[in-house]
């Protein structure tokens, strides 16, 4: 039997506080809860097992931006927790680990460094995850600012035989739109690829997520932002959604 989809709320974290962006954009962000810790801990309580953690600050500035946010979330949930944004070097990879974060996402790193996730995938088998953010099919990198040129099947197949344990798929035109799952790429890539795809960006409500859950058994999970915070769909609503 197939697994149900995995659903991860996402906490996006600027500037010490819990927002979401518009399609990425650093200047158009709605604080959402000052304390992210509590953010984690209802989606907790709601019978999420998973946490999708971005430090948006990080992914600006190459470097850790909302620390002390991600240890005060570890120390509040069990729930477990992904964590990306401006992640670029072995040790880093290694800091967060340890600092009770499950599963670390590569995006940039997984451009301009290769070799980094390979050597991260063996070193801590089944917790790297490589981000890759697509705008028209093409990756793009440095807090989507910067056209890779590569398309984003061609990216993740690199990755094949890393032993990375997903590949997360954000739709940059939907994310934070509530615009709708782009179900149709997310499916593709799903299908051209051997690793699990975690669908990322423009869900809007329990239907992106019935839509798919149906559209490919290689598409594992699934990121919740706008419509879980702003209540277009709820936590029962999603997991209803979620089952295969």
């Amino acid at each position: 039997m197939t697994a149900d989809l995995t659903l991860y709320p996402a906490i996006d974290l600027k500037g010490g506080r819990c927002v979401r962006l518009v399609r990425g954009q650093m200047d158009r962000s709605t604080v959402y809860n000052d304390a992210p810790a509590d953010q984690a801990a209802a989606f907790a309580a709601m019978g999420f097992g998973w946490l999708h953690i971005v430090d948006l600050d990080g992914a600006a500035a190459g470097r850790a931006g909302n620390a002390d946010a991600v240890k005060a979330i570890a120390a509040r949930t069990t729930a477990r927790r992904q964590l990306g944004g401006g992640v670029r070097r072995l040790d880093v990879i290694e800091a967060w680990l340890s600092a009770g974060i499950d599963r670390v996402i590569l995006g940039g790193a997984a451009v301009r460094d290769p070799g980094l996730v390979a050597q991260a995938a063996k070193e801590f088998p089944g917790r790297i995850v490589v981000g890759i953010d697509a705008l028209d099919g093409t990756a793009r990198i440095d807090a989507w600012t910067t056209d890779s040129g590569l398309a984003a099947i061609d990216l993740a197949r690199r990755f094949e035989a890393a032993g990375i344990a997903a590949v997360i798929y954000t739709d940059i035109a939907r994310d934070g739109a509530l615009a709708g799952a782009n179900v149709d790429a997310t499916a593709a890539l799903a299908e051209a690829i051997s690793i699990p795809v975690i669908a990322s960006g423009g869900v809007a409500g329990a239907a992106d997520i019935a839509a798919l859950a149906k559209a490919s058994d290689k598409i594992e999970g699934v990121i919740l932002g706008k419509a879980l915070y702003e209540g277009r769909v709820t936590a029962e609503s999603a997991f209803a959604a979620a089952r295969r």
